[in-house]
């Protein structure tokens, strides 16, 4: 196997030329840097990892802590990563909350993972660490970035989206179609982004003069298990209404699942809206009208402005992610029945 020391002399330069010429560091005149990359190319040298981090310090990789790699919702932050950072020659190493412990515990064990394998800094998306965990993971390793929630520790650090007016919008899409006996499945209270949705649909019916506490919440996880159950639950409290919000898409497809199975249509008996607008729900069966997160475009952003800490470049960085609807098939306009019939809705 040809060393650096076969490529300097075949060059016919010295090793610390040759050394320049491949990281790009370092000042070699356009003759010399042609024959390194020649003699390269006639050796097939391959610079190996090792000798790059003992040379520029860094071994070129970004970790990513993510609570688990299933779910629609996962999937794009996982691509849109390893896009990035192949796109500058970074390689992406990823750990997941798995293991003993709660949520919490599981993800402290796998930052933990992250930082013992050196990596040049983190990308980090999770509601069970507090904002005291993300400083004292910033204190060992100040090189991080967190995805989809705001902590006054680390402001320059964090991206995410107004959590709250997605939820104003999700409530505004079931008014706007007369909706006003509306009920939630919501996710996790622990989850901050999720008690921001929720607060923010509660705040806008509220204007419209139906009263937050008549809107029956059932409280679930974010996946599509969690909204099968909690629609179920919510179907044997037997209460009548006509438009549904879900915390998020997965929930909603697993509500949308319930649904069928008990012979309730969407959205003719009843109005579905989910939230974050993964690829899934334009293909549920009805097509899921959800709010759009652009949750793929402020990864990348956060990715970008991670490589621009850690390896000094200069890639442009957006700050600002609209929240928009996408209308699809599962909202409605409400029935409205003739006068001494029961009007249109659900009683579940």
């Amino acid at each position: 196997m040809a060393t650096i020391k076969d490529v300097a002399k075949l060059a016919g330069v010295g090793v610390g030329t040759a050394s320049r010429a491949i990281s790009g560091r370092g000042s070699v005149s356009p003759d010399a840097a042609a024959r390194v990359h020649a003699a390269i190319a006639a050796l097939d040298f391959r610079p190996s990892s090792i000798g790059r981090a003992l040379s520029t310090q860094s071994l070129g990789m970004i970790g990513l802590f993510v609570p688990s790699f299933k779910g629609n919702f996962y999937s794009t932050i996982l691509e849109t990563t390893d896009n990035e950072l192949r796109a500058m020659h970074r390689h992406m190493v990823v750990a997941n909350g798995s293991g003993e412990g709660n949520g919490r515990e599981q993800a402290l064990d796998a930052i933990e993972f992250l930082i013992q394998r050196d990596c040049d800094g983190i990308v980090v998306i999770s509601h069970e660490l507090n904002d005291d965990d993300l400083a004292r993971i910033q204190q060992r390793m100040p090189k991080i970035v967190v995805l989809n929630r705001n902590s006054t520790h680390l402001r320059d650090a964090c991206f995410s989206v107004d959590h709250c007016y997605g939820g104003v919008l999700a409530a505004r899409t079931l008014l706007e179609h007369g909706h006003r006996e509306l009920a939630v499945l919501a996710g996790p209270s622990s989850a901050p982004d999720n008690v921001d949705r929720v607060n923010g649909f509660l705040r806008e019916v509220a204007a419209h003069g139906i009263e937050p506490t008549a809107v029956p919440i059932v409280e679930s996880n974010f996946t599509p298990d969690g909204g099968w159950h909690a629609m179920k639950a919510l179907a044997e409290r037997g209460l009548s209404f006509t438009g549904l919000f879900c915390a998020n898409d997965d929930m909603a497809i697993g509500a949308l699942s319930y649904l069928r199975q008990s012979g309730i249509s969407v959205p003719n008996d009843l109005s579905v809206v989910g939230y974050d607008d993964v690829d899934a729900a334009a293909h549920a069966a009805p097509t899921l009208t959800s709010i759009h997160v652009p949750m793929g475009e402020l990864t990348a952003n956060a990715v970008r402005w991670l490589i621009n800490q850690c390896y000094g470049s200069a890639l442009p960085v957006v700050r600002e992610f609209p929240i928009s609807v996408s209308m699809r098939a599962s909202v409605a306009q409400v029935r409205k029945m003739p006068r001494g019939r029961a009007r249109g809705g659900v009683s579940v």
